[in-house]
């Protein structure tokens, strides 16, 4: 991972907060000093916070879990949407449908469903439906793809959630905090950091802020995957030395 370093929090802005006013006095660590009526983030914090997150959720994938990125705010949801894609991870950037963790059977039902119709849709038969018919499930499965679209190959709750911005998405929040799911977060100055388990204060609202957080996140995800590969391969390969010197005790016998 290409360490990030001061000037590059800076050149992104990551450091400006909001306006004095809307401050939630719980950040109150993490700001540096006021300026214009506008709280100034303390970026050695928050590169303190980023190493101490990265390092968490590099143990997390290591152990072959999932991490869901949370983000429905529209300067963040494409591009968390691309780096959980390409980490081949779970996100959600529609919208949150409460109990999508505390109600997980439920979601899963709606995720086979959705598997059955893009399977019916690939069918003959829904080429031979009326034009009505085909219309009603075709819209369908692209409302329930638009929700869902990004969690459609979770199997289980996933070990941890990434969020940009904790106040627009508490829901997700609080259903982590019930099932005891760790809450990773950027949290801005009108937020409060005490609820999440690893907050990185920083501006999230943005882009270019979010933008370098999300990919320096992503590659503590990265290295951790590839760690993971590493230990997978290692292992193989003893196992397969354990096998052909067994194989050679016995043709010596």
């Amino acid at each position: 991972m290409s360490k990030i370093e001061y000037k590059d929090l800076l050149d992104a802005g990551v450091h400006f907060g909001h306006l004095t006013r809307k401050w939630d006095p719980r950040m109150a660590p993490y700001i540096f000093m006021e300026k214009n009526g506008i709280h100034i983030i303390d970026l050695n914090k928050t590169l303190a916070c980023l190493e101490e997150a990265s390092a968490a959720v590099k143990q997390i994938v290591r152990s072959g879990k999932k991490v869901m990125f949370v983000a429905t705010k529209k300067q963040a949801k494409d591009l968390v949407a691309d780096e959980a894609r390409r980490l081949n991870m779970p996100f959600v950037t529609e919208r949150w449908l409460g109990g999508m963790l505390t109600n997980f059977a439920t979601i899963r039902k709606s995720l086979k469903k959705m598997s059955s119709l893009d399977k019916m849709m690939k069918e003959d038969a829904f080429k031979n439906m009326a034009k009505k018919e085909r219309l009603m499930i075709s819209r369908q499965k692209e409302k329930m793809e638009n929700v869902l679209g990004g969690i459609a190959d979770l199997t289980r709750l996933p070990a941890a959630l990434f969020i940009v911005d904790i106040k627009r998405e508490h829901i997700a929040i609080a259903e982590a905090q019930k099932l005891g799911i760790p809450v990773f977060a950027l949290v801005d100055t009108n937020s409060n950091p005490n609820e999440v388990d690893f907050p990185i204060p920083a501006n999230d609202d943005a882009f270019k802020s979010v933008n370098l957080l999300v990919k320096a996140f992503g590659a503590a995800i990265e290295e951790g995957l590839a760690e993971r590969k590493k230990e997978k391969e290692e292992a193989k390969l003893s196992e397969e030395e354990e096998a052909k010197r067994a194989v050679d005790a016995e043709t010596k016998e």
